[in-house]
C-alpha cells in the first residue's frame, strides 16, 4: 500500500473489482493504492469498530449505509490499537462531524493511519454486484497511482486472495498481557488471541474473571502455565483452514475437559477440532443485524458477524467426534449456515458471531455468562 494525504477530498480515485467492473469517485483518506478482499457491512452505526476490528485484516470494506461519518472519530471506541481494514469505501462522507465525544473526523482519521478509501461512488450497486458474484478482490487507486483501466485490473488480480490466507499471527498480540477483572476476582481465564477485540476482556472482566491474553503462537503449555478455570479462543481473520496450530492447541485443551469458548474464528476453530470441515461463503456475514436462533432454547437474537468461512456440520443431527458427541447450537436464519457448535459430554462450545458487539446490538451478551456457568460448574 502506498499512500499521501494532500487534498483527498477533490482527488479522482477508481475502485476495480478483479473481474473487471470498475466505479468511479473521490479519494477518502489517505490518497495511494490498496488492495484486499471486497466485503460488504450492513451496519448503519458502529464504523469506527468496525474499522478497528483485527477480522478485517486485509479487507476492503463497502459500507451498504449512505451516510457514514456523521458522529467522527474519538478515543474511546476503538477495538484494538490500529485501523485494519486495508480499505473503505462509503457513498456520502459526512462533511462535518457532530457529536460531543468526536476528537476529529473520519475521514482525517483514515489519511493519518494511511487507509486509502474512496466515496461517492453507487455503493448499492457494488453490493448487488458482490451479492451476486461474490466476495472478490479489489483495488482502489487515486491520485498519481491511477493508470490505465487494464493496467490497474492486472494489479487487482495479482493480488493474493483471502482463500489460503494465514492471517492470525499477523494481528495478534506478540506477548501476554492481563485484563484484571472488575470487583471480585471469580476466575481465571487463558484467551488465546487470534485477532481479539478490545471489547471481549472488557465483558468477561465484567464478570469477576482475569483474563490472561495470550499470543496466537501460545502452546497448550503457555495456556495451562496460567493456572486457568477455562480457555477462551477469539476471533481473527483468514481461512480457518490454515490454522493447524490453535486447532492442535484447542484439542490439547479439550483432552483436559477443561471449560471452553470460542467466538468467530474460534467457533471454526473448534469445528475443525472436532474433525468438521469449513468452507468459504460466497460473500460472507458482516454487519449488525444478522438474525441467528439458540436452538438449545428457540430464541432468536439479532447479533453483530464478521466472517467469510463457516464450519461445515450436519444440521440435523448429532455428531460422534473424538471429544464426544458435538450438536450445531446456532444457526442463521437468513441462510441456515452454521453459527454455533456445542459439545454435549465436555464442557466446550463456540458461536460464530460477536457476544461482546460494542455497537451493538447485545442480544447474545448472555453468552459470557454460559461460560461462567460451565466454569462454576467443572469448580463444583
Amino acid at each position: 500500500m502506498t499512500t499521501s494525504t494532500r487534498g483527498a477530498a477533490r482527488t479522482p480515485a477508481v475502485l476495480v473489482l478483479e473481474d473487471g467492473r470498475i466505479f468511479r469517485g473521490r479519494a477518502y483518506g489517505a490518497v495511494g493504492e490498496t488492495f484486499g478482499e471486497a466485503v460488504f457491512s450492513t451496519g448503519m452505526t458502529g464504523y469506527q469498530e468496525t474499522l478497528t476490528d483485527p477480522s478485517y485484516h486485509r479487507q476492503v470494506v463497502v459500507m451498504t449505509a449512505p451516510h457514514v461519518g456523521n458522529t467522527g472519530v474519538n478515543d474511546e471506541d476503538p477495538e484494538s490499537k490500529r485501523i485494519w481494514v486495508s480499505g473503505y469505501v462509503v457513498r456520502d462522507p459526512a462533511r462535518v462531524p457532530s457529536n460531543w465525544r468526536s476528537r476529529r473526523s473520519l475521514d482525517e482519521e483514515l489519511a493519518a493511519q494511511g487507509v486509502v478509501g474512496i466515496s461517492g461512488i453507487d455503493t448499492r450497486a457494488l453490493t448487488r454486484h458482490l451479492r451476486e458474484r461474490g466476495a472478490m478482490r479489489v483495488g482502489i487507486f487515486s491520485g498519481e497511482a491511477v493508470r490505465e483501466d487494464g493496467a490497474l485490473l492486472a494489479r487487482v488480480q495479482e493480488a493474493p486472495q483471502m482463500k489460503g490466507a494465514n492471517l492470525s499471527a499477523e494481528v495478534a498480540t506478540t506477548e501476554p498481557y492481563v485484563v484484571p477483572a472488575v470487583g471480585e476476582k471469580k476466575f481465571t481465564v487463558a484467551a488465546v488471541d487470534l485477532g481479539i477485540k478490545g471489547m471481549t476482556p472488557h465483558r468477561m472482566a465484567e464478570r469477576g474473571i482475569e483474563v490472561h491474553v495470550l499470543p496466537a503462537t501460545a502452546t497448550v503449555e503457555d495456556v495451562y502455565a496460567v493456572d486457568p478455570d477455562g480457555v477462551f479462543f477469539s476471533n481473527g481473520p483468514g481461512d480457518p483452514a490454515t490454522a493447524d496450530h490453535p486447532v492442535s492447541v484447542m484439542r490439547g485443551v479439550l483432552e483436559r475437559g477443561t471449560p471452553l469458548f470460542g467466538i468467530c474464528f474460534g467457533n471454526q476453530i473448534l469445528g475443525r477440532a472436532l474433525g468438521f470441515g469449513t468452507f468459504k461463503l460466497k460473500y460472507g456475514h458482516r454487519g449488525i443485524n444478522q438474525p441467528v436462533q439458540d436452538r438449545t432454547t428457540g430464541k432468536v437474537e439479532v447479533t453483530a458477524h464478521n466472517h467469510g468461512f463457516a464450519v461445515d456440520a450436519p444440521l440435523d443431527q448429532v455428531s460422534e467426534t473424538p471429544f464426544g458427541r458435538a450438536e450445531v447450537s446456532h444457526v442463521c436464519l437468513n441462510d441456515n449456515v452454521v453459527e454455533g457448535l456445542r459439545l454435549l459430554d465436555r464442557p466446550a462450545f463456540s458461536v460464530q458471531y460477536h457476544p461482546e458487539a460494542a455497537a451493538g446490538p447485545h442480544d447474545a451478551a448472555y453468552l459470557f455468562d454460559r461460560f461462567v456457568s460451565l466454569m462454576e460448574g467443572q469448580r463444583a
